[in-house]
Order: C-alpha cells, then sequence, then structure tokens
C-alpha cells in the first residue's frame, strides 16, 4: 500500500481523549498493571491522516495572518468533486451547501427551524448516544423505531411501525443515520425509497446524517439520501463531513447540503443566530487537502484495511467467542457486539464483562447508552495487528 496504516502510533499527550481520557466521565477505565492500552472506544481513527492535509494546513501556515475570512471558491469546488466522483451526485452547487461547526449543531438547527421545543422527533435504534444528548438537551422528544434483524441477522428498518409512531405522536421531522451508527448498515436502495415514502407519506422533514458515507465496506455501496426521488431531494438536510473520513474532528468542520430553498432559508437563519457557527481557516485548507484525489487514493486503501480487520474480528468472533453475537457491518468502523446470552450463561452483568475488558486494556464502549441492553461497541480503525492483539487477550482473559 502506499499510505501508512500499520505502524501503532503514539497518541498519548497528543490531545486524544482516546488514551489521555481514560478513568474521566463514562469513558473506560484504565488497564490494570501489565497491560497497554488499545483504543477501541471513541470513535476517532488510530492511523496517521492523509498526508495532503497536513500539506495544506502547512502551506497555509506559512502565511502568519488569520484573520476574518471568507469560504474559498476552492473550498465549494473541492465539495462539490468530491460529492460527484464518491457518489454521483450531480446538480450540485455552492448555494446548496452550507457550513455547520458540527454533524449535530446541523441537527439542532435543523430542528429548530421546523419544530418546537417539546416536539417529537423519530429516530431508529440502537440510537447514538450523540443524538440522544443533543436532542433532549435542546428540549425535544425522542420516539424510537426499533431495527430488527432478519433471518439472516441483518439489521433492517420496520417501516409499519416507523408510519404508526409518525402518525401517533404528529411527528414532522426524522433523524435518519444513512450509514448506520452504531450498527453499520448501509441502506440498499429500495429501503431508503420505503423510509422516503413513509416520511413523504407523514410531511417529514429529513435529517439525514450521511458523515460516515466515505467509510463503506467489502464492496458495499452507500446511496444518497437525497438521491432516491425529486420529493427527497426537497424534504432532506443531508450532514457530511471528513471528520469521520480523515480523523479531523479536533479541527472541527463540517456542512449540509440542502436543495430545497425553502428548508435553506429557515435552517441557515436558525444557525447564524447563535454566532457561533463559523469556520475555521484551518479546518476549511484541511477539507481541501483532503478532498484532492491523492485523498480519494487514501480513502480507497483505508476501506481495505477496515474491511479486514471487520472481517477478521468477526470471523474471529464466531470461532472463539461463543455466546457473543454481531452483525457484521457494511459501513463504518464500529462493531456492536450484542453479549446478551453470555452473560446469561456465564452468570455476569455488563458491568463486570465490560471491566474484565477494561482491566486487560481492551477500551471498548458500553453500548447500553446506544439503546443495547446487552451491547458493547468497538473501534476497529487501528492497525490489524492492535486488532488481533484486542480479540486475543478477550479471549484469554474475558470470554473464558
Amino acid at each position: 500500500m502506499k499510505y501508512d496504516f500499520t505502524t501503532i502510533m503514539e497518541r498519548s499527550g497528543k490531545d486524544a481523549i482516546a488514551v489521555d481520557g481514560l478513568g474521566k466521565g463514562y469513558a473506560p477505565k484504565k488497564p490494570k498493571p501489565g497491560f497497554d492500552v488499545i483504543p477501541m472506544w471513541v470513535a476517532d481513527m488510530n492511523f496517521p491522516t492523509a498526508p495532503t492535509i497536513i500539506e495544506a494546513i502547512a502551506e497555509r501556515i506559512q502565511h502568519p495572518a488569520f484573520g476574518y475570512f471568507s469560504p474559498s471558491d476552492a473550498y465549494f469546488q473541492s465539495i462539490m468533486r468530491w460529492h460527484r466522483a464518491r457518489n454521483g451526485v450531480v446538480g450540485l452547487e455552492p448555494e446548496h451547501i452550507g457550513y455547520e461547526n458540527g454533524v449535530l449543531g446541523g441537527v439542532i438547527s435543523v430542528l429548530r427551524a421546523f419544530a418546537a421545543p417539546g416536539d417529537a422527533v423519530l429516530l431508529h435504534s440502537p440510537t447514538y448516544i450523540g443524538f440522544t444528548n443533543s436532542i433532549l438537551n435542546n428540549g425535544y422528544k425522542i420516539v424510537h423505531s426499533p431495527l430488527k434483524k432478519d433471518e439472516h441477522g441483518i439489521w433492517r428498518m420496520d417501516f409499519e411501525d416507523m408510519d404508526v409512531k409518525l402518525k401517533e405522536n404528529r411527528i414532522h421531522v426524522a433523524v435518519f443515520c444513512s450509514p448506520h451508527n452504531p450498527c453499520g448498515r448501509v441502506w440498499e436502495r429500495w429501503e431508503l425509497e420505503k423510509a422516503m415514502e413513509v416520511y413523504r407519506a407523514n410531511d417529514c422533514v429529513v435529517i439525514s446524517d450521511e458523515i460516515w458515507s466515505d467509510i463503506i465496506l467489502n464492496g458495499h455501496q452507500h446511496i444518497t439520501t437525497q438521491s432516491i426521488s425529486e420529493d427527497a431531494r426537497n424534504r432532506t438536510v443531508a450532514l457530511y463531513a471528513p471528520s469521520k473520513t480523515f480523523n479531523l474532528a479536533g479541527l472541527v468542520g463540517s456542512y449540509h447540503i440542502i436543495y430545497n430553498s425553502y428548508l435553506r432559508d429557515r435552517v441557515r437563519a436558525c444557525a447564524r443566530k447563535s454566532h457561533y457557527n463559523e469556520m475555521n481557516v484551518l479546518s476549511m485548507h484541511a477539507l481541501i487537502g483532503a478532498y484532492r484525489p491523492e485523498g480519494q487514493e487514501w480513502v480507497d486503501e483505508l476501506r481495505e484495511v477496515l474491511s479486514k480487520n471487520v472481517n477478521f474480528a468477526c470471523d474471529f468472533i464466531r470461532q472463539h467467542l461463543k455466546g457473543v453475537e454481531v452483525s457484521k457491518p457494511e459501513g463504518t468502523y464500529m462493531l456492536f457486539l450484542d453479549c446478551r446470552r453470555w452473560c446469561e450463561e456465564h452468570h455476569k452483568t455488563m458491568d463486570e464483562l465490560e471491566k474484565a475488558g477494561w482491566d486487560v486494556g481492551v477500551a471498548w464502549q458500553d453500548g447500553r447508552m446506544f439503546h443495547g441492553e446487552y451491547a458493547i461497541r468497538m473501534n476497529l480503525a487501528l492497525p490489524l495487528s492492535r486488532v488481533q492483539e484486542a480479540f486475543e487477550r478477550l479471549r484469554r482473559y474475558v470470554f473464558q
């Protein structure tokens, strides 16, 4: 491979909560003596970012002034080229693109534009904890429509349940996650078509979080929600960022794509009111560097690496961790383990299981906050050698 996805990167003391945050808040506890930390909880990657990003930032900081600025034409052109090349998007213009400090901030801007505090919002569960916290903290109610596993263990939407809950709760704004976090589903076209028909029938504005859309595994294909139909194009606010793709969360910078002018005007009016939703000049240049042709090449290699990691982990679980169930993710770099049967057979609580992993340096994440009763969430965006070491520790010391 051209790029480095094998070096074990030392992150201690480098502003990484993945390692420096252990033992604080809801982070995993530090391991017992004799075990180093394998960070597998917070959703960032343990790989160096694409070299073109570092080059773009370095070039910009050669000029020593960082005053007020406006997004450059290169910024918008970079986004347009990226979506055309990666997702086959046509007809995207600069006027359709708007800046967001973060995807969750974009979610709240849309909610403020089209719902009042106390209104209900539809989400699928399991549910990303960021959705839960931001929506509840801003005074909205959450109604969950649970995903269900089919006979092949694949997570599916329950379209009848969605329709009933939208009607019963008079919901007109829904949050849609594509690819799904934490389950890792990359929705097929027919699934998107049926979901968007349910939303259309209930006059819902759809907030489509597509931050994971570049992290697609094992030959699956991401289909943008807005491409499903003309109606979907006009009722959907799509949210993106280079942060998950290129490990840039610490630089801050996301964006929305909104084709409908009415939706766009309302969302931007709400986003402006904080006087805080403003771009950072270095994050702008980071995106421009990321979305160069070399960045596409880097992402293609990343997908290969993550696919191998996921395949190894799922095969290892099936062969060695009896009583643990997992649906192989089609996108993202997260696993969502179901440990119910193992806990029941071994008379262990989730707290005990979780701590057993932490004790041996496997810093995995409590999945209960994602609405999985016996769930653990694991980040596989590490060199394969670290993933292999983590699962060997789990086999030897935890799932005995």
